[in-house]
């Protein structure tokens, strides 16, 4: 029972590690390319290609050390922890294509690669 929510604790810590690196990736992305006056955020289809460069570097990159804290903490060769914060993270690019209009071409280049292949990498460079 210990080592069960040992393990739900570690996944609940991935996630915030990733969800802090995401958001923080989001504000530098926010100060690195400074939006005009116009801009809409909540419609991504008239957005500049500039501005998709941080938010797939924050779900990629969130999703990376999510996958890779978890890896490390729980001591456990098993990908299950790290396909779970993979997991989590893709069910939120999912929602947000649901609320934001893009692009298909980010909306597939988002939620084929920034996800899971980050999950998965995360737990092979934790070895």
């Amino acid at each position: 029972m210990f080592k069960i929510l040992k393990n739900i604790g570690i996944v609940f810590f991935g996630i915030i590690i990733g969800m802090i690196i995401n958001m923080g990736l989001i504000y530098l992305g926010s100060v690195t390319f400074i939006p005009p006056h116009n801009f809409e955020p909540m419609n991504a289809m008239n957005w500049g290609l500039e501005y998709f460069i941080f938010p797939f570097l924050a779900h990629s990159m969130g999703t990376l050390s999510g996958a890779f804290a978890v890896s490390k903490l729980s001591k456990n060769i098993s990908i299950v922890m790290p396909l779970i914060v993979g997991l989590y993270f893709l069910t939120g690019g999912i929602y947000m294509v649901t609320i934001l209009p893009a692009p298909k071409w980010f909306i597939l280049l988002d939620l084929l690669f920034s996800y899971i292949p980050m999950a998965i990498l995360g737990w092979k460079i934790s070895k």
